[in-house]
This record gives C-alpha cells, sequence and structure tokens, in this order.
C-alpha cells in the first residue's frame, strides 16, 4: 500500500507532472538541463526530482559531478499507464535547453 500512495502522491502536482512529461519527451537529462530547460532553482527541481524517483518513475545515474534523470524501464502496468495518460493532458512544454556536456 506504501508503493501505491507514495505513486498516487507523486502524480498530485502539476510541476512532478510536467518533469514526467519532459522526460518521457527528451529521454534522460542532467539535472542542469532540466533546471535551464524548467526555469527551476536546483533545491526545489531536486525535491521534485526525489518524489518521482521514491515514487518508482525515475532512475538516477551519477556520471561524474553530475546526475542524469531518466523514466525508469520497465514500469509496472500502474505507472505505465500513468505516464501514458500525462501524454494526454494540456501541458505545454518548455523548450529543451541543453547545458551539460558530456
Amino acid at each position: 500500500m506504501d508503493i501505491f500512495l507514495k505513486t498516487t502522491s507523486a502524480l498530485n502536482d502539476e510541476t512532478r507532472l510536467l518533469i514526467l512529461r519532459f522526460l518521457d519527451t527528451h529521454g534522460e537529462l542532467c539535472v542542469c538541463d532540466l533546471q535551464n530547460s524548467l526555469e527551476m532553482i536546483q533545491s526545489r527541481l531536486s525535491r521534485h526530482l526525489k518524489i518521482l524517483k521514491e515514487a518508482g518513475f525515475l532512475k538516477v545515474q551519477r556520471r561524474g559531478t553530475w546526475a542524469y534523470y531518466s523514466i525508469r524501464s520497465p514500469l509496472d502496468r500502474f505507472r505505465l499507464e500513468a505516464l501514458q495518460e500525462i501524454q494526454h493532458l494540456d501541458i505545454t512544454l518548455p523548450p529543451l535547453k541543453k547545458e551539460c556536456k558530456i
């Protein structure tokens, strides 16, 4: 039940829905690219990313000093269907502002 509640709680925020849609559209991104593209301060973005990771939506890979986030794969049916529903929401995505160089 705890996983279900974390998942549904994570989806109860417009910013987190935007982040999920953005990552689903653009694939794996560095935190700095997310921060610049979504025009969020780092602490606020990190909080949202942590919630989405704990809810089972995201995976993180560290490369040197950088953290790269992407949609976890495979997703269970519940999370996959939630992500598919997010694609149908009227969310305007900002342009991708790529800053990180690997």
